[in-house]
């Protein structure tokens, strides 16, 4: 359907534009409805910490294996303050478009259609992926635990999917919940660690990485020289990734309008300071070399090569917590972004089809089809995470871009919160989203380049079928035609 005209709209799955005013617009939007005012600042909160909390307990590690313990340092910091102007930006976007689309609706607004797209199939390429990885990683902790027996592989994949997805179907009320009580312990769990690693501190452990001496600028702190500082941006990223996503649930939210700014600002806040905490205790307690490159750095932090001991076993296990509440969390995101993209027509639409409880199954169902198949296929996590992590780094840079441009170009627009800063804080966003874009490419060419092959193929179905297709009444879309007929107005 054309844009800015919102009297039109899709009626049924399957309409085109021209069979599109058979029926009013409700009745489209009915069968499109999520449940709303499920969710208070507290569960939103434990949303943005369950996206990344998967993160403390290992990825991170491997950028020690890039930068050092210097390198990493820095990393984590710039791309913490990426995050940081990032989630400011987002939180005064979220209140002045509180719906489902969240990056995708910002970005509508500010860049237009094309814009909107872009933006929010690079999110989609992170919630669709991520899952993917983490279940991966499941799988491995199940099977290091010697849990029932079982040992990592498809059947673990699929009934990690079958059971966390059916808790989705149930209902978010419940499934926010529970991602809040999952999330609680794994946060503890890293409290203690961070007690229990601080006790074996020295000091001398953070910087014994044998120095690259070919790398300019090489030393103790840098083995690997200036680039490895930015070669770590992807891992600094780890320790942060997925707390963007809490505004896809303003539509569920109560008073997303006062809700999302505080649940954004007081996830970042905790995740800043689990990030401090874990660094300092894994690199200190055994040194930046031992755990560099360990798939369970924190365990490895406690116990080193000796025996497990009490403490150990009890953060190996909390680990497997922290894995599946980003797993969980990430399910949610995803399913909510493909829900607001297909309710507005740039994917097919009946992916937007809501439940008796108010839940998008199909936007549940088939990303965890693709999922599922995508890592009983390739049974490689780290390739998944590091094109989930081209695709944000894309997204981050769009979003911050539209903050930028709705300030300047329509600075009479409502909003209830404003970021502190302005557009000075979604342009150091934007600038070293950018610089992490590109750091992609210094750790890993081949996932970078599948992920513009996906983004390729989606950019192809957008510009010769569904941009033609766009269902003018969901609230993204509307929102966007009120802006363009208020400038026509002006310009009459």
């Amino acid at each position: 359907m054309a844009e800015g005209t919102p009297s039109r709209t899709a009626t049924t799955d399957g309409a085109t534009a021209a069979d599109a005013t058979t029926a009013p617009a409700d009745h489209y939007l009915r069968r499109r409805e999520l449940r709303r005012g499920s969710a208070g600042w507290l569960l939103l909160t434990g949303l943005g910490v369950a996206y990344v909390v998967s993160g403390d307990y290992s990825g991170w590690n491997i950028g020690l294996s890039e930068g050092g313990f210097g390198g990493l340092a820095i990393a984590t910091v710039l791309m913490g303050l990426m995050y940081g102007c990032l989630v400011f930006a987002l939180a005064e976007l979220s209140a002045i478009l509180p719906t489902a689309g969240g990056g995708y609706g910002f970005a509508r607004r500010a860049l237009g259609t094309w814009g909107g797209f872009l933006t929010g199939t690079a999110i989609l390429i992170e919630y669709v992926l991520a899952p993917a990885a983490i279940v991966i990683f499941i799988g491995d902790y199940v099977e290091s635990l010697n849990l029932f027996g079982l040992e990592s592989g498809w059947p673990v994949y699929l009934v990690c999917f079958v059971i966390f997805i059916g808790i989705h179907l149930w209902g978010v009320g419940e499934a926010l919940r529970f991602s809040l009580i999952v999330t609680a312990v794994a946060v503890a769990a890293l409290l203690i660690f961070a007690v229990g690693a601080f006790t074996e501190f020295s000091g001398d452990g953070l910087n014994d990485i044998p120095v690259d001496g070919e790398a300019f600028g090489a030393n103790s702190w840098l083995p690997f020289g200036v680039l490895g500082i930015w070669a770590a941006f992807p891992f600094g990223m780890w320790f942060f990734l997925g707390v963007e996503g809490v505004p896809l649930a303003a539509e569920e939210a109560k008073d997303p309008v006062r809700s999302m700014p505080r649940a954004l600002a007081i996830s970042m806040g905790v995740l800043v300071l689990l990030a401090a905490l874990t660094f300092f205790a894994a690199t200190g307690a055994r040194g930046s070399a031992a755990v560099q490159e360990a798939g369970n750095p924190l365990v490895v932090a406690l116990q080193g090569d000796g025996d497990p001991t009490a403490l150990s076993r009890f953060v190996n296990y909390a680990g497997l917590a922290g894995l599946v509440a980003s797993f969980f969390s990430l399910i949610y995101a995803g399913s909510r972004q493909l829900f607001a993209l297909s309710r507005a027509g740039y994917l097919p639409r009946h992916l937007s089809l809501t439940s008796r409880r108010k839940a998008p199954y199909l936007g549940l169902l088939i990303p965890g089809a693709i999922g599922f198949a995508l890592a009983a296929w390739s049974g490689n996590g780290g390739r998944m995470l590091n094109i989930a992590v081209f695709g944000a780094t894309i997204s981050y840079a769009l979003m911050a871009l539209s903050h930028m441009v709705l300030r300047r170009r329509e600075p009479e627009l409502p909003r209830p919160y404003r970021t502190p800063g302005g557009m000075l804080t979604s342009s150091v966003a934007f600038l070293l989203a950018l610089s992490a874009l590109v750091a992609t490419f210094l750790v890993d060419k081949d996932a970078a380049f599948i992920a513009l092959v996906v983004y390729a193929v989606a950019l192809a179905y957008f510009a010769f079928y569904s941009r033609h297709r766009l269902v003018a009444g969901a609230p993204e879309e509307e929102f966007a035609a009120l802006a363009a007929a208020e400038a026509e107005l002006e310009r009459e």
